[in-house]
């Protein structure tokens, strides 16, 4: 008898085995009542980034730019980022070069380009009109298409979403606070990379 009690024991022992398994089988392969378990992405935005940086990698990101396209051309200028923006450079003057500074402050627009607004000017020791040198760097200095200097409003617009970056990358500025040293920028890559 002890034979035939083993028997059933064993026999329980396994069908209780398989009915977990066979339970535990069933509950994992049910759907789940929550459909918010995986979240949606949707793959027809654009994708975004906010990039935070400082007043010292931004410049020399500026330069380097300037350089590798060529923009600086046969006149060497070079852009400083303080608490203001700083053009430095020079320019002809009766056959010769004059050294020339110009600062300008920063206005983050809601489309996400900027305005420079001229602060100051030195153009050696001279005393020239701010138009009248404007003018001149507008004539004489390689400035990208998606850059426009207006020196009636002693101004440059900065279209940044005009820039062209490798992959359709679009840039707009978020805020450009540099006596905070607050800049961000929103980077947009199109969702069908080509």
């Amino acid at each position: 008898m002890t034979n035939v009690k083993w028997k059933t024991l064993f026999i329980s022992l396994l069908a209780l085995n398989i009915l977990v398994i066979l339970f535990v089988t069933i509950l994992v392969n049910l759907p789940t009542k929550d459909k918010e378990l995986i979240p949606k992405v949707s793959h027809e935005e654009d994708i975004q980034f906010q990039i935070h940086t400082n007043r010292e990698d931004l410049t020399r990101l500026i330069n380097q730019y300037l350089d590798k396209e060529g923009l600086t051309g046969s006149i060497h200028y070079e852009v400083y980022l303080t608490d203001e923006v700083e053009l430095y450079g020079t320019m002809p003057f009766f056959n010769r070069e004059v050294e020339m500074k110009l600062t300008f402050e920063p206005i983050a627009q809601k489309n996400g380009d900027l305005i420079l607004k001229q602060k100051s000017i030195a153009v050696g020791k001279m005393n020239l009109p701010v138009s009248y040198v404007m003018n001149l760097i507008n004539e004489r200095y390689n400035m990208p298409d998606w850059v426009s200097i207006s020196p009636n409003d002693e101004s440059i617009y900065v279209s940044l979403q005009d820039m062209e970056l490798k992959s359709d990358i679009r840039v707009k500025a978020k805020e450009f606070d540099l006596e905070n040293d607050d800049i961000s920028f929103l980077l947009t890559i199109p969702s069908s990379l080509q």
